[in-house]
């Protein structure tokens, strides 16, 4: 029988030959990095990388150790990059963005925001520029995105997620689409009431009209009312506007008590939405590529060769620098089958070491990066 102990002491052994091992070829790379440095050489060579790998496992005498030491040297390999990455001491991380203290922010300056008045877009812009800026609104996010681009107005706001329902995928495909950039983001807590004509009531109530957000966020309530057909509109706002101008007792809107108060309608169910937190982030996007010196989060996105790996291969640069990633969103990329561009917010500021690293590392591996915003 095979004595347990003795198998546990040769591990033992042999693991302490491997961390010895490991440490001598981190030292080898660290010389590659410095030939690399020295000759400009990028520190990324796939080729090199499919080599090494095809002839490792060559090396292994069955399937499933085949595939142990593909997983294993590719593991290296990226911890190897990482170091690599590390001794550049001039990185081109390809950030164009200048530090300032400040947002600029006057009563000359002009902010769009999207919906219609009394929408939770106009509560989350006077919460966060006040009512002192010159302000106006639009009816689509693409057109806030168009005002700012076209410097009608100096910043724009935006809502991107949602506690209950996640994130708006639209706005995630106009920020790749657009070279406006996340400049300030206001977290806003939203409380839906349904809202009806004055002589409403509860039981009249056939149909009810709200954004495509406030209608999912209120699905257990729409679902115990099953004689309610819930229609999608323009924004929250702009449904309790459309039972205003139509008059009919049987419709209804979900939208907030400012706008009941706003619009003269009748608070006929108050907290509607089924999460009681429920909680939208807006986003405050500008022309400028500038961040604030004491910005916190960072956005990114990046798109990555579609094979195995990859991804785990990106999101290690976050491990390797002690950086917090607190969202990760993918979209599918238009005309690519399965294929996928991922959306990451993570703590840092541009300025620091650890952020800059691990920039420079996915900017080097990945198809493409992007930076979305600091702030």
């Amino acid at each position: 029988m095979i004595d347990l102990q003795d198998s546990r002491n040769e591990i033992d052994k042999v693991d302490k030959e491997i961390v010895r091992l490991f440490e001598y070829r981190m030292k080898l790379a660290q010389d590659v990095a410095e030939f690399k440095i020295q000759t400009g050489k990028k520190v990324f060579d796939k080729e090199r990388e499919v080599e090494k790998l095809t002839a490792l496992k060559a090396l292994a005498g069955n399937e499933f150790n085949r595939h142990g030491i593909s997983e294993l040297f590719q593991q290296i390999m990226s911890m190897s990059r990482k170091m690599q990455y590390s001794l550049i001491k001039e990185k081109d991380t390809g950030i164009p963005f200048e530090k300032v203290t400040a947002l600029p922010v006057d009563t000359s300056t002009k902010v769009v925001w999207f919906g219609a008045k009394g929408s939770y877009t106009e509560q989350a812009f006077k919460q966060y520029f006040g009512e002192e800026v010159k302000a106006f609104n639009v009816s689509t996010f693409k057109e806030v995105m168009e005002k700012v681009k076209d410097k009608s107005a100096d910043y724009g706001v935006l809502p991107i997620e949602n506690t209950s329902t996640g994130g708006i995928t639209d706005i995630y495909d106009l920020l790749v689409e657009y070279e406006n950039s996340i400049m300030g983001e206001h977290i806003l807590k939203v409380n839906h009431a349904l809202l009806g004509l004055p002589q409403s009531e509860l039981k009249d109530i056939k149909k009810v009209y709200s954004h495509n957000q406030g209608i999912l966020q209120c699905q257990k309530f729409l679902e115990a009312n099953p004689q309610i057909e819930a229609i999608v509109c323009e924004s929250t706002a702009d449904g309790a506007k459309r039972i205003v101008s139509e008059g009919d007792i049987t419709q209804a809107a979900i939208a907030g008590v400012q706008t009941a108060k706003l619009y003269g309608l009748k608070i006929l169910r108050e907290n509607v939405n089924h999460e009681c937190n429920n909680s939208t982030r807006f986003i405050i996007i500008g022309r400028n590529k500038q961040y604030k010196q004491d910005a916190k989060k960072i956005s990114i996105c990046f798109e990555l060769p579609h094979e195995s790996g990859s991804l785990y291969n990106m999101l290690s640069h976050f491990i390797y620098n002690n950086l917090n990633m607190t969202k990760i969103e993918s979209r599918p990329l238009e005309g690519k089958t399965f294929e996928y561009r991922f959306f990451v917010d993570f703590e840092g500021n541009l300025e620091d070491a650890g952020v800059r690293n691990a920039l420079f590392g996915i900017k080097e591996e990945a198809i493409t990066l992007k930076i979305l915003g600091n702030y």
